[in-house]
């Protein structure tokens, strides 16, 4: 399959990153979001990516946005890779819907990063063509993309993003679909020992982000990354963890929680961890 045409769901900042990366594939995107100027949002954000990248010797600005259409509803194509709020309800709704507007070879893919793919496809009549297909933020960056087979997960289908996911420039990796997967199963663990070490008065955010980033070469501190995520995502992530797992060790810290309460929700909001 070449998937020619893909219609990404969700103009945020994974899915404006993913619009991207396949638009400079050369392929044609339709970009949905349901939000009031949303998809207007996410070209803008695109631009400005493809300018820096175009510093570097990256692809024309104008060359790949000119592959993306902005739309106003679920629109027929190749592929569907699902990009919107870790919220199993609103997932499911958009798999339903796109079930209903897609061929019936068309394969439907959900960038979650903790939500079961099973539970996803269930929402259709195809399971056999539903996987995960989860990104890295900023998906125009980093390599990694994370491939999740559902229950019903066919070769072909695994097979097929396998291979756009290397056509597109990324390094595939296929996990089971147990809840987080691999990165989130053990990133999220992580951010959250981070947050006790604050809330407990271990230290303060610069210095355990420090020691994260020299003492094991990580490029980003636990925190500084929680807030580029979103601590709300974070904490949502958790949840399906705590939830599917049933272990008390992935429970949010209380301290993400307030946070999340109070409207810090890292860089998005302009507050979390850090001041942005």
């Amino acid at each position: 399959m070449d998937f020619e045409h893909v219609l990404v769901v969700g103009a945020g900042q994974m899915g404006a990153g993913i619009a991207q990366v396949v638009a400079a594939s050369g392929r044609r995107v339709s970009l949905y979001d349901s939000f009031p100027g949303a998809t207007e949002r996410g070209l803008e954000t695109m631009r400005k990516s493809l300018g820096r990248l175009a510093e570097k010797g990256g692809a024309d600005p104008d060359e790949v946005l000119a592959r993306v259409t902005p739309v106003q509803e679920i629109v027929s194509a190749a592929l569907m890779i699902e990009a919107v709020v870790e919220d199993a309800a609103t997932k499911g709704e958009i798999f339903r819907r796109a079930d209903e507007t897609l061929p019936g070879p068309a394969i439907l893919a959900s960038n979650t990063s903790s939500i079961p793919i099973t539970s996803l496809a269930a929402e259709t009549s195809r399971p056999d063509r539903v996987i995960g297909m989860h990104f890295f933020n900023p998906v125009p960056v980093l390599q990694l993309v994370e491939v999740i087979r559902g229950l019903e997960t066919s070769d072909e289908t695994a097979a097929a993003i396998v291979a756009l996911a290397r056509d597109l420039g990324k390094t595939p990796a296929e996990a089971r679909d147990l809840p987080g997967f691999v990165s989130n199963r053990i990133l999220m663990p992580f951010i959250n020992e981070a947050a006790y070490a604050l809330l407990e008065g271990v230290a303060e955010p610069e210095a355990i982000d420090t020691i994260a980033k020299l003492g094991f070469a990580h490029p980003m501190g636990p925190l500084a990354l929680a807030d580029l995520i979103g601590l709300d995502t974070c904490v949502a992530i958790m949840e399906v963890l705590h939830h599917g797992l049933g272990d008390p060790k992935y429970a949010p810290c209380p301290l993400l929680r307030q946070y999340v309460q109070a409207g810090r929700l890292g860089r998005k909001s302009g507050r979390g961890f850090y001041e942005y």
